[in-house]
């Protein structure tokens, strides 16, 4: 058992800010915009030699019910249900507000223990907000400045016996039946993945990619409602479907560059984008009342841009009318606007009702196992041997490319590298026929085909202008 540490506090604390200190990483947007954090983020921290999860949550505000600060706040609560302590972030340099009193005392009525941090103590500028702090009732505030790293020292004396009380609940508890114990070596067995696969949710803003995150995991897990841009940050979730261990990443909508002007959503952009990057496969969430818009065209050639499997979501696929329509409309214009599209897994689900969720993840995996194909050398050079002569390469200066041998040099995704004789003239024309018989002939639906040209090399090129019959002296 690892021991859960809550960050908590009203808006524009440094929450995010220390959250980052103690992961080690830019993993939470960081910016001077008050209630930027809406989600709840978890991360794996380390201070001197403790170890421990850290959750990083919305500002705690008063609020009306059913109004998006107060489901900020649910979030913040939930994350207090299932942590084993509460760092409670003040602003040291703007002292005690009746909002830090507020939650104070309702951090003292029940709930994990609770230790008090005044944040932003840099210099001399917040000692009065520390001494302020006494009136909260939660003990002596251990001045600290997260974006500086000072006072960590001490956070670390504060954390360590509860983090410690964690680890030894953890191996009084360790020990497991031997029913138990066979269990989990047959999953061992079956369940040969062992590393998460990475797994992206991306579209537009409301398309209902959270809300599909949340129906997957079978919980409010992510922040959810009418108002579109509701998450502003990649929120990465440890998951299993099944036997397989997942890393589902929630990510912010995506909308037409020229219309991201304000700062922070900028950041949202680049934060969805590393998230592309750092995926293995993307599920492109697409409203299908709206069907394939310019801007799901641009965030689909982007994934495969990066090299990433693509599967598409339809979604509110439950209140569309005449289906087959709609359908055979969206696989034309995805043919016809992004061919190297052509074949990726696409259903039509409901993220609200649960719909086809299951044939989606078969779909994710599908191409996921594609994605990782490699394909013999022998069998390549012989499709490539039929590929030429049912249309053989064009001529270049009067003389004829000749296409020399061919190998797939890497998967994820997959490789290929074409020896020619002269690669300059061949046309990107001829090079498009080949990754497309390539996609057909190997079976490689919704995955990005690389396909580099070089020159091969010419055995005869050190003996280039000498005799070789000329005898050596």
């Amino acid at each position: 058992m690892t021991c859960r540490v809550a960050i908590v506090g009203r808006p524009n604390v440094g929450k995010s800010t220390l959250f980052n200190r103690l992961v080690g990483r830019r993993l939470a947007i960081v910016d001077e915009t008050p209630r930027v954090t809406r989600d709840r983020r978890e991360g794996r921290a380390k201070l001197g030699d403790l170890r421990f999860e850290v959750l990083d949550t919305p500002g705690l505000e008063e609020a009306a019910p059913e109004s998006l600060e107060a489901r900020m706040r649910a979030q913040t609560e939930r994350a207090l249900e299932n942590a084993d302590v509460a760092l409670f972030l003040i602003d040291a340099r703007a002292g005690i507000t009746p909002l830090d009193e507020h939650f104070a005392r309702w951090l003292r009525k029940g709930g994990p223990p609770v230790v008090a941090l005044a944040n932003k103590c840099e210099g001399r500028g917040g000692s009065d907000g520390v001494l302020e702090a006494y009136s909260l009732g939660l003990g002596d505030a251990i001045p600290i400045s997260a974006a500086h790293g000072e006072g960590m020292a001490e956070l670390y004396e504060a954390l360590a016996p509860f983090v410690k009380l964690a680890g030894m609940e953890a191996d009084e508890g360790a020990g497991a039946t031997p029913e138990e114990e066979a269990g989990d070596a047959v999953a061992d067995v079956e369940g040969t993945v062992t590393r998460p696969l990475q797994l992206a949710i991306v579209g537009r803003p409301n398309v209902g990619k959270s809300t599909l995150v949340n129906k997957l995991l079978g919980e409010e897990r992510m922040l959810t409602g009418p108002e579109p841009g509701m998450t502003r940050e990649s929120i990465a979730i440890d998951w299993r479907y099944g036997a397989r261990p997942v890393r589902l990443v929630d990510t912010a909508g995506l909308r037409r560059r020229a219309r991201v002007a304000a700062k922070l959503e900028k950041l949202s952009v680049e934060d969805t984008l590393r998230a592309i990057r750092l995926a293995e496969v993307v599920v492109l969430v697409v409203d299908a009342t709206q069907l394939l818009e310019k801007q799901d065209l641009a965030i689909a050639k982007m994934v495969l841009d990066e090299g990433r499997a693509l599967v598409i979501a339809l979604n509110k696929w439950d209140i569309v009318e005449h289906g087959g329509k709609a359908l055979a409309k969206f696989r034309d214009r995805l043919a016809t606007s992004l061919p190297r599209a052509r074949g990726a897994p696409h259903v039509c689900i409901s993220a609200l009702t649960g719909r086809r969720l299951d044939q989606l993840m078969e779909g994710v995996f599908s191409v996921y196992e594609v994605w990782n194909r490699r394909v013999p050398t022998a069998r390549l050079n012989h499709w490539l041997d039929e590929a030429t002569r049912r249309h053989p390469p064009p001529v270049a200066a009067g003389r004829r490319l000749r296409l020399r041998y061919m190998t797939q040099v890497k998967a994820r995704p997959p490789t290929f590298v074409l020896f020619a004789s002269r690669p300059a003239g061949l046309p990107e024309s001829y090079l498009r026929y080949l990754a497309n018989g390539l996609r057909v002939s190997f079976d490689l639906p919704g995955v990005p085909i690389r396909l580099h040209v070089r020159k091969g090399k010419n055995p005869y090129a050190k003996n280039k202008g000498k005799n070789p019959y000329a005898k050596k002296r």
